[in-house]
């Protein structure tokens, strides 16, 4: 694919919790631009940052940005309203796929299987379970596994959850609470219009929490994943089902648990994240390598996408 030299404006940092890991997208993503001969404006979001993006004046921006607001909608938002062509999901498909349960509403009645589960506050824990254990409290709309804490019998945060338990959902109102599903860890990267393939995620020690994401060596990716072929093609519709239905753009990434005991009926879609990670950890461009696509390429991919929505060519 050939793109002609564009000014591309790389969006990243904020103020979100996954502030860190937005740098490292971003910084990888503006390294790999620039090895394409294109001219690159790396941009820590800011306050002021509809000005910043004013003064800039790029062909197009990159969206770096992980949580908070650059992932709900309120970034899509101003560079709508600026009329300046963006990569990734738009203001509606940020709105609805950052919120789980509204994810739920979007993509369970058209089969596309999702845990149960309901929308708790966070005070209303200490009185009793909102379900039977084990379950999972995450919050509604945060991503990387923020806040995602598995509530046991056997847990350290009491029965009923105490007060002055060291709990992760603490600094969150509400919480979805979800039933714990037993089994593996999988996730199936989209890229325009096809599913990549399906990787393994084998943590050290634990669950697949924010730590082991982003920490060198706690993490084993199995691409491709060592699964049933009926399964890794099950993984690979539905990931293409939720990034059609939901409206992605570009890439997306949809994470999912299997119960290996319980066959295709174990297999349960949790999120689809509309801008997942680019950092040298992150799976979308380990999916991409395997599948021959190298992250330059891969980068220039979903620029070129986000020019042909906006009527820009590429």
């Amino acid at each position: 694919m050939t793109l002609p030299k564009l000014h591309i404006l790389v969006l990243m940092g904020g103020w979100a919790n996954e502030r860190e890991v937005s740098l490292m997208s971003g910084n990888g993503v503006a390294d790999a631009l620039e090895s394409k001969g294109h001219k690159v404006t790396r941009l820590d979001m800011g306050r002021d940052v509809a000005a910043r993006i004013a003064e800039a004046a790029p062909d197009v921006v990159f969206n770096a940005l992980h949580g908070v607001p650059g992932e709900d909608g309120t970034v899509q938002g101003m560079l709508d309203l600026m009329g300046i062509p963006y990569t990734h999901a738009g203001l509606a498909t940020s709105v609805v796929a950052i919120d789980k349960e509204l994810t739920k509403q979007a993509l369970v009645p058209h089969g596309v299987p999702m845990p149960g589960g309901r929308v708790v506050k966070s005070d209303d824990l200490y009185g009793g379970d909102p379900l039977p254990r084990p379950y999972v409290l995450k919050p509604v709309n945060e991503g990387s596994s923020v806040g995602v804490a598995i509530v046991t019998d056997e847990s350290n945060y009491g029965n009923p959850i105490q007060r002055d338990a060291e709990g992760p959902w603490k600094q969150f109102a509400s919480l979805l609470a979800e039933p714990y599903i037993r089994g593996r860890e999988l996730t199936t990267a989209v890229l325009g219009d096809k599913a990549l393939c399906v990787t393994e995620l084998v943590p050290k020690s634990g669950f697949y929490d924010f730590q082991s994401k982003y920490t060198d060596g706690m993490t084993e990716h199995v691409c491709p994943a060592q699964i049933p072929e009926d399964i890794a093609a099950l993984c690979c519709e539905y990931a293409l089902r939720a990034h059609k239905l939901l409206g992605c753009r570009g890439v997306s990434r949809s994470d999912f648990r299997w119960d290996d005991e319980r066959g295709a009926d174990g297999l349960f879609l949790l999120e689809t994240n509309t801008q997942p990670g680019m950092t040298p950890l992150s799976l979308v461009p380990e999916q991409a390598r395997y599948c021959g696509i190298s992250y330059p390429d891969l980068c220039e991919t979903i620029v070129a996408d986000a020019l042909r929505f906006f009527g820009k060519g590429g």
